[in-house]
């Protein structure tokens, strides 16, 4: 059983409009959560194929820098940083969706793991966006945490569609909800429609 209450707390989660002279706006969905391992680890578990099966997605490809990757049923794309063991930039589907994780050790043996998805406004629409986003990396990061602690989810596929990581989901689309109603970048209109198609997404066969 996933103790929902508790993820919920563990994970910082923004929202945030970006404007630079000269270009077109983005938003930047940003998670923040610690990890009871050492940096390596979690590296690792980021970037190794035969360890990101377990907890994530089957990744062909190489991810080193300037390598290609394919998330099997998933994103493609285009590492474009990759300096072990502290970031790793990516781009995730088109050219213009880009992730970036960044890894840093705190208080001895624990790595904090932040992870930052900035697609154009003109795709996200508004804040709002951040619903079709924000949840499905709340699964896999907590998906990681499991993975560190050794705890088995079996497929991962099946796990994230299981009632209780579907109920967790359903918890994830309030919380992100309220962050980016906190932003400012969105209406009340463009967050409840984006909302219902969150909840379809991510928790499909659970009720509010």
């Amino acid at each position: 059983m996933i103790d929902i209450a508790n993820e919920l707390k563990v994970v910082y989660r923004e929202v945030r409009e970006r404007r630079e002279a000269g270009e077109a706006g983005s938003i930047c969905v940003l998670l923040r959560r610690r990890y009871p391992v050492p940096v390596g680890d979690v590296w690792d578990a980021l970037t190794i194929p035969a360890r990101l099966e377990r907890w994530f997605l089957p990744v062909s490809g190489e991810l080193r820098e300037g390598g290609t990757f394919a998330a099997e049923g998933n994103a493609e794309g285009t590492v474009l940083q990759c300096e072990r063991p502290y970031l790793l930039r990516l781009t995730w589907g088109e050219a213009s969706s880009v992730v970036e994780l960044r890894l840093g050790s705190e208080d001895g043996d624990d790595t904090v793991l932040e992870l930052e998805h900035t697609v154009p406004l003109s795709v996200a629409g508004s804040g709002a966006g951040a619903l079709y986003t924000g949840p499905g990396w709340d699964v896999s990061l907590l998906g990681l945490d499991q993975y560190v602690r050794g705890v088995e989810v079996g497929d991962p596929g099946m796990w994230e569609s299981s009632e209780d990581v579907q109920k967790f989901s359903q918890h994830t689309v309030s919380a992100w909800a309220s962050a980016i109603e906190n932003s400012g970048t969105a209406t009340t209109e463009e967050i409840g429609a984006a909302r219902q198609v969150s909840l379809a997404r991510f928790a499909p066969d659970v009720t509010a």
